[in-house]
């Protein structure tokens, strides 16, 4: 045991002090916080770019005035213009753009062209198509001479927000986010995959650089082959855990103070607030269009922020130790497999021959993680979550979405008792391969190591 110690303790010793560990351990958790707060910044972060924008009937006045201004763009209406004429002179004359639209955009959507020498942002094309979709219904509603019509359709606006609750076996109640639990499904077996593998493919590389330097053969003279295997394997380990660990102290420590600094202390007023404050200093009419962009852009915060906070309120113990015992254990089985190729190859390109059939668990419970986001209570799901060679991946698809303890714990104990079986055998494999060179090394050749008794 102290012989393992101490290459454990030189494993581990030498690679946390890599400045490429340091970096990339300090990094990834800030990588992974952009992933989720970046598009959310973007889509909020509005052009400051000022936009004059000419618009363009041909031959008729249907729209006009139709498409009222905003902050950041002023609509002006050209009558007896000819667009193609404009074409070359818009930017001279301080236009933005031209906005073109045909009088057969009743029929024909595609009828409206907005031409600039700017790609527009998504915003101001979703507000222009969404004002003439809504006044070209309006109008063809109108068409029909229904008395009152406006208020009718103002009556009948609703919006439907679906929440999901969730009843455990205690029969308690809890708000549950499929978006978040789809998120954190996605996340957990996408990084599940890269550490498993990452890690495991370094234990192979430090063995097959060893044997092909001839270290290992100084080495074997003062420790066992099998000791030097298990050094190797969980010193690497302890080195993904220690990553790990500052992965989620720094992830939790982001994240609180975004959540101080970027969300509102009670989401649920904002709406009020605003309202009473573009009332008052404005004296807009609480009907107006104006109010109701303003309203919208509050209900997208507070849907930002219930998102956050549901986010928050997951069940993060749970998800956390699963991820702690299904890396270890995962880890653990690829590992031994990993450290008796990295044993028995000469040459990289042997290494290619050994790892493919080792990849191909690993890529296919990747593959079915993607799908488990969809039904995680499948039979398809349950069983690769099952499988020792998939679990760690699958399960992390799964356990977001509160799969019963019961299957959690069958699904370790099976991993469990998986790696055990093959760290006998990678044993075997590495004892003899790690001293074998010169010799092209096939499948039959390995089995008769594993059944080698000397």
């Amino acid at each position: 045991m102290g012989n393992i110690s101490t290459i454990i303790s030189r494993e581990y010793s030498t690679r946390v002090k890599k400045k490429s560990f340091i970096i990339m351990t300090l990094l990834t958790p800030l990588i992974f916080v952009a992933f989720f707060l970046v598009p959310i910044l973007i889509m909020g972060n509005e052009d400051k770019e000022f936009k004059k924008i000419a618009v363009i009937e041909d031959g008729t006045n249907l729209f006009k005035g139709v498409i009222r201004d905003r902050d950041d763009a002023d609509f002006v209406y050209l009558e007896n213009t000819d667009v193609n004429s404009l074409k070359n002179t818009f930017e001279e004359a301080g236009y933005y753009g031209i906005l073109y639209i045909s009088p057969v955009v009743t029929n024909v959507p595609q009828a409206v062209q907005l031409i600039s020498k700017k790609q527009p942002p998504m915003d101001l094309l979703n507000y222009i198509e969404r004002t003439l979709e809504t006044d070209i219904e309006n109008k063809k509603l109108k068409a029909y001479n229904i008395e009152d019509i406006d208020k009718i359709l103002k009556s009948v606006q609703t919006d439907v927000s679906v929440q999901t609750i969730r009843i455990d076996d205690e029969g308690e109640a809890k708000e549950t986010n499929t978006g978040v639990s789809m998120v954190l499904a996605y996340v957990g077996a996408f990084l599940m995959y890269m550490i498993v593998l990452l890690f495991g493919v370094q234990v192979m590389r430090g063995v097959f650089e060893e044997k092909n330097n001839r270290i290992v053969e100084v080495i074997i003279s003062s420790v066992k082959p099998v000791e030097l295997m298990m050094g190797k394997i969980i010193g690497i380990a302890l080195v993904g855990l220690t990553q790990f660990a500052v992965w989620i102290l720094l992830s939790f420590a982001i994240l609180t103070v975004v959540k101080s600094t970027v969300l509102p202390d009670d989401p649920q007023q904002i709406s009020e607030q605003i309202t009473s404050s573009v009332m008052s200093q404005t004296g807009v009419d609480p009907d107006s269009e104006q109010l109701q962009e303003v309203l919208d852009l509050s209900a997208q915060e507070k849907e930002f922020a219930r998102l956050f906070n549901n986010l928050m309120n997951v069940n993060w113990p749970l998800i956390l130790t699963s991820f702690f015992f299904y890396f270890i254990f995962g880890y653990l089985l690829y590992a031994s497999v990993f450290a008796a190729v990295g044993s028995a190859v000469d040459t990289d390109s042997d290494t290619q021959q050994f790892m493919f059939p080792i990849m191909l668990p690993i890529i296919l419970g990747l593959f079915v993680a993607m799908g488990t986001m969809e039904n995680p209570e499948s039979s398809l799901a349950f069983w690769f979550s099952m499988i020792p060679f998939t679990s760690p991946i699958v399960m992390m698809a799964r356990i977001p979405f509160e799969v019963p303890i019961w299957e959690v714990i069958v699904s370790v104990v099976v991993l469990i008792a998986t790696f055990i079986g093959f760290i006998y055998l990678s044993a075997k494999i590495y004892r003899v391969g790690i001293l074998m060179h010169g010799k092209k090394v096939t499948y039959k050749e390995m089995w008769k190591w594993i059944r080698y008794k000397g």
